[in-house]
């Protein structure tokens, strides 16, 4: 017993070093991030200069002005151009897809915290089509029906503000990888002509089913530039930045994209993939090494020198179910049109959920110290994860998701060592095999319920 205590205690220290770790050194500190959740006594409107409608700069999931969602781009112009140029794509035919069945939470979290947008998209050649009508950068852009977010409109002094829905939706890139998405809502005023948005970006996170917000300055600035290749449009007199004061959840400054479209004869708009941030885990095996000591690299040595076959199959397993369930999902999206996405989920959820557990213990069996099988099984989880994060992009996460990862590369890493030779000579049902299942159910059923 006081030996799985101690390596239970040298996984979680593992698991805080190499999940937590990497993303406190690139996130944005808590104080940056948080978001304000009181409720404003009186919503401020924003009027746009000769409108008389205006919007409250956030978006919500029920009709309470709680700042959530800050919107961030806002469009002048006919907002019959507008929405046809963005929505029907020269009149192309879209294989559509309902993703509407994963949904989270809204952007409050830090990084955004977690929403779900889940749409619906295109996979056909009647994208590619629609891309080329629409955009002057030759970037795809398909339609999306996500979860429905609430915007708070002002038509005028004559009539009373209200809530309503997206008038339209978009989305660019991949459903179970890394996406764009914006929600679009237009002025309750015809003659003000005017849309508002929201632009973000997301990743689909295998462990809870769920998307990811990560952020809304990339976005952002990608509609930014494609609004400024649009011909006719004056770069620094058509399209600036102007400050509504809604800063607060994740990466939001409080200054929204503002484009005047109003003098553009015909508008080809669309918002592509941003470049993403890279060299994440290089920067955490920099800031890592600087913290190690003599006695640490003599410890670490020792360690080497004991790695077996074993020690590296077990790697490569984990490195494979990971990798290839997020390749598996993208490619299923993509070329499998008779499965819906709650049938991509249903196949490959359970190599995560029931597969990857099953392949540690079966290796680490062979392996003799539990602690080497418990630390090869929680790191090769733990990098697992963070390549898998590069490949999307993704170089900070939310503070819950990392709580989630730190209980997952544990339980993974108990599992392993209470497979190893020297944990299952009394049986086969040691106390660190029991501890590692019952936490890892608890954590994946506890997630997918929302409790964690």
């Amino acid at each position: 017993m006081r030996r799985s205590i101690v390596i239970a205690a040298v996984l979680v220290v593992l698991a805080v070093l190499f999940v937590g770790g990497p993303s406190l050194l690139v996130s944005p500190s808590t104080s940056d991030i948080a978001p304000e959740e009181a409720d404003a006594p009186a919503p401020e409107i924003v009027s746009l200069e000769g409108a008389e409608s205006g919007f409250w700069p956030y978006l919500n999931a029920r009709e309470v002005h709680e700042k959530r969602s800050p919107l961030n781009v806002v469009v002048r112009g006919d907002t019959d151009e507008i929405v046809r140029a963005l929505g029907d794509a020269g009149e192309t035919d879209w294989e559509e897809t309902d993703h509407d069945h994963f949904e989270a939470e809204e952007l409050v979290d830090p990084i955004l915290g977690n929403e779900s947008d889940d749409g619906v998209h295109a996979h056909t050649e009647g994208e590619a089509n629609a891309s080329q009508l629409l955009s002057p950068t030759d970037i795809p852009w398909s339609q999306a029906d996500g979860t429905t977010r609430l915007a708070y409109l002002d038509p005028g002094p004559d009539e009373e503000a209200y809530w309503t829905t997206e008038t339209l939706q978009l989305e660019d890139g991949e459903y179970y990888g890394y996406r764009y998405h914006i929600r679009l809502y237009e002025s309750p005023n015809p003659d003000d002509e005017w849309v508002v948005m929201q632009t973000h970006s997301e990743h689909f996170d295998w462990f809870t089913l769920r998307h990811r917000v990560d952020g809304v300055e990339a976005a952002q600035s990608r509609v930014e530039a494609d609004l400024m290749a649009i011909p006719g449009v004056e770069v620094q007199q058509d399209v600036h930045r102007t400050y509504l004061g809604n800063e607060g959840p994740s990466d939001a400054d409080g200054w929204a994209t503002k484009a005047d479209l109003t003098a553009v004869a015909s508008l080809a708009f669309v918002v592509g993939l941003a470049a993403r941030r890279e060299g994440v885990l290089e920067r955490a095996g920099t800031e890592v090494d600087e913290h190690l000591t003599d006695v640490d690299r003599a410890r670490l040595s020792a360690a080497a020198d004991r790695i077996e076959a074993r020690h590296l199959i077990l790697a490569g397993t984990v490195l494979t179910v990971i990798l290839g369930v997020r390749i598996a999902g993208i490619a299923l999206d993509r070329h499998a049109g008779v499965l819906s996405v709650h049938a991509i989920a249903a196949l490959l959820y359970p190599v995560i959920a029931v597969g990857l557990p099953l392949a540690a213990y079966a290796i680490a069996s062979g392996l003799e110290r539990r602690l080497d099988a418990a630390v090869a099984a929680s790191g090769s989880l733990a990098v697992a994860i963070w390549i898998d994060y590069g490949l999307l992009g993704v170089d900070s996460l939310a503070i819950d998701v990392v709580l989630q990862r730190i209980l997952v590369v544990v339980a993974f890493g108990l599992i392993a060592g209470g497979a190893a030779k020297r944990a299952t000579r009394e049986s086969r049902l040691n106390d660190m095999l029991l501890a590692g299942v019952a936490l890892w159910v608890i954590v994946l059923v506890g997630t997918l319920f929302g409790y964690l």
